[in-house]
């Protein structure tokens, strides 16, 4: 297992899986959305299209991690397709600290599609231990088969709206929300400003091309956040900032 260690010098010394957690879980609120993203030190969020081209083993342990700390997983529709998201299934030893920590056994998946246009035969609906919820819009064409499979859920007119979307996640007591991506979905809940927290892996690569950034769309204005937290893995710095608001 590759070493993860805190910046801090107070803290010295490699990080075990439950200082690595309490490092992540200080100061949640209810709900409070927490988004997981790798770049490149250029700025690059994909290499060849897929953001685990950047990920190295630190940030798949941590990326693990965050998994048990939440309520829901919450992930776009095309990075679902983009990564090959199969059915959200955390392992025995995962399952054994939610439940110590008073969590459901596995976190509910959540998917943002305003088309519907998904597989309801994928391994996602048929394999899920929890029942998904996904997440469209009213001009969505009708999809029977894929709501058998999942929880469809109408949260705006042409667009899924974030805040709509928080709310219906929190009225289901889902209120520690992990978002995985895409860039699309990120930058709308950047614009909605429903982001209370940035876990972003800095991978020591420069990518170069016409990669994406980590988000896309218009943010009406810019968004303060705070460094809550360093932790580096050899050359990779993993950062926590939290939402600074008035």
């Amino acid at each position: 297992m590759v070493d993860i260690t805190s910046v801090l010098p107070d803290l010295g010394g490699a990080l075990d899986d439950v200082a690595i957690g309490d490092h992540y879980s200080a100061g949640v609120g209810s709900p409070w959305l927490r988004a997981n993203f790798v770049s490149s030190i250029d700025g690059a969020a994909t290499v060849e299209n897929k953001s685990g081209g950047l990920g190295g083993e630190a940030d798949r342990r941590v990326f693990d991690l965050l998994r048990t700390l939440c309520d829901v997983v919450l992930v776009a529709a095309g990075t679902v397709k983009a990564e090959g998201y199969g059915a959200m299934i955390l392992d025995a030893a995962s399952v054994e600290a939610r439940v110590a920590a008073g969590l459901k056994p596995q976190p509910t998946f959540a998917i943002v599609s305003g088309s519907l246009s998904l597989d309801p035969k994928s391994r996602v609906f048929a394999d899920a231990p929890v029942r998904p919820l996904i997440f469209t819009t009213e001009s969505a064409p009708p999809n029977a088969a894929l709501s058998r499979g999942a929880d469809i859920v109408v949260c705006g007119a042409t667009t899924v709206d974030p805040v709509a979307m928080v709310a219906e996640l929190a009225k289901r007591q889902l209120t520690r929300i992990h978002c995985e991506g895409g860039p699309s979905l990120f930058g709308s809940l950047l614009a909605a400003d429903v982001v209370d927290e940035l876990c972003l892996t800095v991978s020591p690569l420069l990518v170069g091309g016409e990669s994406s950034r980590i988000a896309k769309g218009v943010v009406p204005d810019t968004r303060t956040m705070s460094l809550a937290g360093i932790l580096r893995s050899e050359d990779t710095l993993l950062l926590r900032y939290v939402r600074t608001r008035p």
